[in-house]
């Protein structure tokens, strides 16, 4: 009998074994792959005074980026030497859009030019789709430095100050190593530098069942915006006009689509900018929140520290967008910032 049951069991348990087996491979293709409806320019949504610059890049007919701009306000007499043709732009962070910026928009331009705008594949900037472009992948980590490069270009800016969040904070790191000259000054909100994130191998990522998770996991974090409410340190202070505003890019035809194929992109992209802070030397200010959940305050304290030329502050009860949670507390570091660093340039 005892033998009987333990045969059973054995069974069972290769049963099991199978159907997890077969759930694994099978369950993923169930996902639909029909891309979300929408429009097909963004000439039809955009909005709020923001508007679009074509650019162009290797192997397509361009890209379209969704960009919103505030000329300089005139500055104060003593400041107007220091800050004199002043840029800044803003660089979001994993899912986010230029409305991440929305608060800082109007503080910056007291101390020059700001531009924002949406990184492709987000917000209602392109999102170009596998099988539509020749050669460089337009989700590559360099890409997004050459686009970012080709944007100041077409806006005739020569030198800026980069103001990055998060994976945004990445951006404008790789941007400062790659040509110094062109970044001015870096303010890094919770820089996403010590990735970790998984990087896979080509063929697993190749696989029509990694394709269809990467679907699947795109269509969830664009549609609940699950990184909104994360990155706050106390959600109640998001009001329901931040939260539409963060869920733009459902407005645009293929957004699900588009940000799958950026994921299924960074799981072969691995981020090593952690390895090459010591040669920036770029000014910098690095910016934590105490409650930041997704990049630890200890992450970004040992960036600032990797940083030669690096001043770090920390924001009490602030999380990991300070930048839209607790903007007048970010922006009176920023101004100090920048006046000890026109102190320091004299």
């Amino acid at each position: 009998m005892l033998r009987l049951l333990s045969r059973l069991l054995l069974i069972v348990l290769v049963l099991v074994l199978a159907l997890t087996l077969i759930a694994a491979a099978v369950g993923p293709l169930l996902v639909d792959p029909v891309p979300a409806p929408g429009e097909t320019s963004a000439r039809a949504p955009h909005h709020d005074g923001s508007r679009l610059v074509e650019i162009p890049f290797p192997g397509t007919g361009g890209l379209t980026l969704h960009l919103a701009e505030r000329a300089p306000e005139a500055p104060e007499p003593a400041q107007a030497q220091a800050e004199a043709q002043a840029t800044f732009v803003l660089l979001h962070g994993f899912t986010f859009n230029l409305y991440s910026w929305g608060r800082l928009l109007a503080p910056l331009a007291e101390h020059g030019r700001v531009i924002a705008y949406d990184q492709v594949p987000y917000g209602l900037s392109s999102k170009p789709l596998p099988g539509t472009w020749q050669g460089e992948n337009p989700y590559a980590k360099a890409a997004a430095l050459e686009q970012l490069m080709t944007l100041l270009d077409r806006l005739g800016v020569e030198q800026a100050f980069l103001v990055g969040n998060s994976s945004g904070g990445t951006l404008a790191l790789e941007a400062a190593l790659a040509q110094p000259a062109r970044v001015r000054g870096l303010i890094l909100l919770a820089p996403w530098v010590n990735s970790k994130r998984p990087i896979l191998p080509q063929w697993l990522v190749s696989l029509p069942q990694t394709k269809r998770l990467t679907l699947l996991l795109a269509r969830t974090l664009g549609t609940d915006s699950p990184l909104l409410g994360y990155g706050y340190g106390d959600p109640t202070r998001i009001d329901a006009q931040r939260r539409t505003l963060a869920g733009v890019h459902r407005e645009m035809a293929n957004w699900d689509a588009a940000w799958a194929a950026l994921l299924q992109r960074s799981l072969t992209d691995p981020v090593e900018i952690a390895e090459h802070l010591h040669e920036i030397q770029t000014p910098a200010l690095v910016i934590t929140g105490t409650q930041d959940r997704i990049v630890p305050p200890a992450d970004t304290l040992d960036a600032a520290r990797a940083l030669p030329n690096a001043t770090f502050a920390e924001l009490p009860g602030c999380g990991h967008l300070p930048q839209e949670e607790c903007p007048v507390q970010v922006m009176d570091i920023i101004d100090q910032w920048l006046v000890e660093l026109a102190v320091q340039g004299d």
